[in-house]
């Protein structure tokens, strides 16, 4: 019996989550992450959290995210694939970051140190404001009049364009 070939893509929700959040292939996600961190970040290990967040009050609007993994070290990710044009992505980026920055808020006395949090976005899509764009990942980060780094505890990091499509199974 001759075994064929399979292939999954990375640029469907089942294939992205399949390979990257799952406890076998969890080297891949942390191999990926590290790819686009920087040095002083480099993950040794990561957990999966629970990738869907409800809110404080009922009627506060969930989030669902493709993968939510924190560090060893502390640092959380929000690790969103996106193949479909999204007017407000970078909107729902920033919405989504503030739960990992919530949930590290202690009850009681507390010094309000936080935990990095990163929000990685691979996109199969150009935003309109980057399409004569050739940078291959976007970090942005909390800067001020200076372009210094103010707060650097926060990133957003975006990969517009995408080089693999599919890994062999």
């Amino acid at each position: 019996m001759i075994l064929q070939d399979k292939y999954i893509s990375l640029l469907t929700d089942f294939g992205f989550k399949r390979v990257f959040r799952t406890e076998p292939n969890k080297d891949l996600l942390i191999d990926f992450l590290n790819t686009l961190l920087p040095a002083h970040h480099q993950i040794q290990d990561l957990s999966f959290k629970n990738n869907e967040n409800v809110g404080n009050k009922q009627v506060d609007r969930k989030a669902i995210f493709d993968i939510y993994c924190q560090a060893k070290s502390g640092e959380r990710f929000i690790v969103e694939i996106q193949k479909a044009k999204q007017n407000f992505f970078k909107d729902r980026s920033v919405y989504y970051a503030t739960f990992p920055v919530q949930e590290q808020a202690l009850k009681g006395e507390w010094n309000f140190k936080l935990s990095p949090v990163y929000t990685v976005g691979v996109l199969d899509f150009i935003f309109d404001d980057h399409k004569h764009d050739d940078t291959i990942v976007h970090i942005v980060e909390l800067e001020n009049q200076h372009c210094e780094v103010f707060y650097e505890k926060l990133k957003f990091i975006g990969s517009p364009r995408i080089a693999v499509v599919g890994i062999q199974i």
